[in-house]
């Protein structure tokens, strides 16, 4: 007995260091992007696997719910993704690093400067046309990918930094998930609204009297209603998931965050992924990245984002806002301004919605998002690690 479980135990143990292991889905997704990208453009597989996504659930439409498996894991799927990372934004925000005005103001206003200037350098390219209505797709960063390419490089990146980084994507995503909110539903419905906030309110008041199992299911049950009620309301459905986050006692975060790491990130990315970068590599899409929607989202994420940031960073050094470490120079935090630029996730995410009916546009910004993401993680790596080496020359003690 003993010999069979001293055989099991590294194994159990080897699978939990992958799956908390930051660099681990980055992978992950890496490869679920590229085994999309192959099934699609193979001529034995292409039309089958873009199909499959399309495919119609039984009943789905009768019932007013997301009606194929793309729709599916776009509406639903994802709600429990802006979940997941508004847990994380509330932790922050209650015990961690956003959890007082001046700790929070120096990643609040670089990740505000990271949205705002690829979304004019987008403008810049794309006002006036059809494609102006994607003007945020460049502005969000991707957790996961760039904390799992800080992870690689190790102490090349200070602790400073990699805390300043973390709570940028945070404020980032936040940023993101509120213009997908006020930017990207449909014609609102007032009842279903006023459905969500009685939902809220009921929610809020479970949390607060029943701290025990029965409370918990309730609040689940209370918060699929929530989500129908979003789905129905005309904001996009995904924002149900932040307000419930939003609504958890803080006690309780732990809790969920811990229960919901691997089914979100090793089943619910992972999923959007092989759905949505299901992209048709024609020459019409090759042709479409020297259009300016690809152009702008390309500048947007690679160089608008470090310059956004960066502009931020200086700005409030030079005002003295704040002051930055012996350990941290303004070359690191251009570093981590291009690695902020892997959009991925969330700028797919908001390519869907900004082009819900054209293929073609669609296609065109989620391989211009790709190949910016690309650039950004190879270059953003390089970058840090060049300046890592610099530095230890310089201070060979230190």
């Amino acid at each position: 007995m003993s010999s069979h479980q001293s055989s099991i135990q590294p194994s159990v143990s080897v699978f939990q260091r992958i799956i908390h292991d930051t660099r681990s889905l980055g992978v992950l997704l890496i490869l679920c992007t590229v085994v999309s990208l192959l099934l699609t453009n193979m001529e034995a597989t292409g039309a089958r696997y873009a199909n499959f996504w399309e495919t119609v659930i039984p009943g789905f439409h009768q019932l007013h719910l997301p009606h194929t498996i793309v729709h599916f894991i776009n509406d639903a799927l994802m709600s429990l993704f802006f979940f997941y990372v508004a847990i994380d934004i509330k932790r922050e925000a209650t015990s961690g690093e956003l959890s007082s005005p001046r700790r929070m103001m120096f990643p609040a206003v670089s990740a505000l400067f990271g949205v705002a200037v690829p979304a004019l350098i987008f403008i810049l390219f794309t006002g006036g046309t059809v494609y102006s209505r994607g003007w945020a797709i460049p502005s969000a960063t991707d957790i996961a990918f760039t904390l799992g390419i800080i992870s690689l490089l190790g102490k090349a990146v200070p602790h400073a930094m990699k805390v300043f980084l973390t709570a940028l994507a945070i404020i980032d995503d936040l940023c993101a998930i509120l213009i997908i909110a006020l930017f990207y539903g449909s014609a609102l419905h007032i009842v279903w609204l006023v459905a969500v906030a009685l939902l809220g309110v009921a929610i809020f008041i479970v949390n607060r009297h029943l701290q025990n199992k029965m409370g918990t299911f309730l609040m689940i049950l209370l918060g699929l209603g929530m989500w129908y009620s979003m789905y129905r309301s005309g904001i996009h459905a995904s924002f149900a998931g932040v307000i419930l986050a939003f609504l958890l006692p803080t006690q309780k975060l732990g809790t969920f965050e811990r229960k919901l790491t691997f089914p979100v990130n090793f089943i619910v990315i992972p999923i959007f992924a092989l759905a949505n970068t299901s992209i048709v590599i024609s020459s019409a899409a090759i042709t479409g990245l020297s259009s300016p929607l690809s152009i702008g989202i390309i500048l947007g994420l690679f160089v608008g984002k470090p310059l956004g940031i960066t502009i931020a960073v200086y700005l409030m050094t030079k005002f003295r806002l704040v002051r930055l470490g012996e350990s941290v120079n303004l070359l690191q935090f251009i570093g981590v301004g291009i690695l902020a630029g892997i959009g991925f996730t969330m700028s797919i995410f908001v390519s869907i919605l900004a082009f819900p009916d054209d293929e073609m546009l669609r296609d065109i910004a989620k391989l211009s998002v790709l190949i910016a993401s690309t650039l950004s993680m190879i270059v953003g790596y390089l970058w840090l690690k060049v300046i890592s080496k610099v530095k230890e020359k310089d201070n060979p003690d230190s």
